[in-house]
């Protein structure tokens, strides 16, 4: 899915919420302070150069879809009028695991990530949509089962994650949470007789609770 998709999705549930919220009187502030708890469903790539760079025969030993967790903690110290600024941090973890048809091999991909994060928030304390980002560090590694990691695969890459979502409170300290977001990771160096990690997106998608 395309970044501005994203960024299209996360525009329209603003609206909807802002629309909602024009109707209380007075409506309450976001935050203080808000944890979220995800589980996701990541969507590895399956890159030639991905492939070459783990030593693997073919990009479709690559593991496709997979599933993983992700939490987050977020303040949101002042508004800018409608726009209210949040600030914190956020871990990913993900996982997927394939078994192609012989003669290629089972591979396990295993990805970390951690960065902090700024928002901006729209709607009230009901109920508020957000677009947001950060740039921190990831690991990915793509193992054949049965083998030991490599180097590339122990090594960390410098990150960028944006994307949107939106936060409902059906009681007034559990809400239903949506996120959507691009892990935008920067290539890596060659290692020994390997080519070096291309640079890579890794498309999130997740759904759980927020508590405030």
């Amino acid at each position: 899915m395309r970044s501005s998709t994203i960024f299209l999705h996360a525009a329209v549930i603003s609206l909807l919420l802002d629309a909602k919220a024009g109707a209380q009187d007075p409506p309450p502030r976001i935050g203080p302070l808000v944890v979220d708890l995800r589980g996701t469903l990541p969507k590895f790539p399956s890159l030639p150069a991905l492939a070459g760079s783990r030593g693997l025969s073919s990009p479709e030993e690559l593991p496709g879809r997979g599933i993983g967790v992700d939490a987050a903690v977020h303040v949101y110290p002042f508004s800018l009028g409608r726009v209210t600024v949040g600030l914190g941090g956020r871990v990913t973890l993900a996982r997927s695991h394939r078994t192609p048809a012989q003669p290629l091999r089972a591979v396990t991909a295993h990805y970390t990530s951690m960065a902090p994060q700024l928002s901006l928030n729209f709607g009230t304390g009901d109920g508020w949509s957000y677009i947001s980002g950060g740039i921190g560090a990831s690991r990915w590694s793509s193992v054949p089962d049965g083998s030991l990691p490599q180097t590339a695969d122990e090594a960390w890459a410098r990150t960028f994650d944006y994307g949107g979502g939106a936060r409902w409170f059906a009681k007034p300290r559990v809400a239903f949470h949506i996120d959507v977001r691009v892990h935008a990771i920067t290539s890596g160096p060659p290692q020994a007789t390997l080519p070096g990690s291309p640079r890579m997106q890794l498309f999130v998608m997740g759904a759980g609770v927020s508590i405030r």
